[in-house]
């Protein structure tokens, strides 16, 4: 026997049959104002499109709108609200460039200061992970520092300093990474223990306010030690003796570092090996 249709599965619901209807009656109601050659209309619905949250759809409509809107009463706000259409759907990067664009047509409109900060703000939120390149970073300070310039007593003002160390750091650990990185290959193709030192000392120098600076020491001695270590017996002992300078200028400047114990060994087989090996 054939099993019996359940009549109830087979009936659309009310409540998403009204959905439906809404659904087509939205898209339909969308395209019929794409077409219009009404650019004020167009503009009343890019506003209540991006109320609504449909930000697309007000990027798509403005995009149009902002060029014939020059000169107009509602060129500032068209601009501005592009801008923050792009922001809403998370794409940083053209709300980046759109914010710049406001900015720097109305220096001194309406919503420069927040233009300015939001230019920024977008480039922050993209900006990648330490390991990746960091031009995104370099934006978004650059973007940040002309904010505090310009605004230094604003409420974001703060928020802005705070967040222009957060990306300094990244850099920073980013440096430290490729310290790190030469470090590691040693003398694989080349001194590499000689780029790990500069590449450290440039990032003290670059970073002097850095949580990182005692981990740029460490790694110039590590370098240093290594180095040493991997040397001839003719060159060693001059090598030793800067593993020691390095030693010394790692506990004056951190006493009771996180690398003490580490240290403090690298520090005996140099002062030892320094003793039996022959001067160079």
């Amino acid at each position: 026997m054939h099993a019996k249709p359940d009549l109830n599965k087979m009936r659309i619901k009310p409540f998403y049959f009204l959905l439906i209807i809404l659904v087509l009656s939205s898209c339909n109601e969308y395209n019929k104002i794409l077409k219009s050659t009404d650019r004020d209309l167009k503009y009343t619905y890019a506003k209540k499109y991006f109320e609504e949250g449909k930000y697309n759809r007000t990027i798509t409509l403005l995009e149009e709108l902002v060029t014939f809107m020059k000169g107009t009463a509602q060129a500032e706000e068209s601009l501005y609200l592009l801008a923050q259409s792009h922001y809403n759907a998370r794409d940083y990067y053209s709300a980046t460039q759109v914010f710049t664009t406001y900015y720097n047509t109305y220096p001194k409109g309406e919503y420069a200061e927040a233009a300015l900060f939001y230019s920024a703000y977008g480039m922050y939120l993209d900006s990648p992970e330490a390991r990746l390149d960091q031009t995104k970073t370099y934006t978004a300070i650059a973007e940040f520092q002309k904010y505090i310039e310009r605004y230094p007593q604003t409420e974001r003002a703060e928020q802005a300093k705070s967040y222009l160390f957060e990306l300094q750091e990244k850099l920073a650990y980013k440096e430290l990474l490729a310290a790190q990185l030469y470090l590691n290959l040693g003398n694989y193709m080349g001194n590499n223990y000689e780029a790990a030192v500069i590449t450290a000392r440039e990032a003290m120098k670059s970073y002097p306010y850095s949580k990182y600076l005692e981990d740029y020491q460490m790694t110039i001695l590590r370098a240093r030690y290594e180095y040493a270590e991997r040397s001839t017996m003719l060159t060693q002992p001059e090598r030793y003796r800067m593993v020691v300078d390095e030693y010394f200028n790692y506990t004056n400047s951190f006493p009771e570092g996180k690398y003490k114990g580490e240290a403090q060994r690298y520090y005996r087989v140099a002062e030892e090996k320094i003793e039996v090996l022959p001067a160079g």
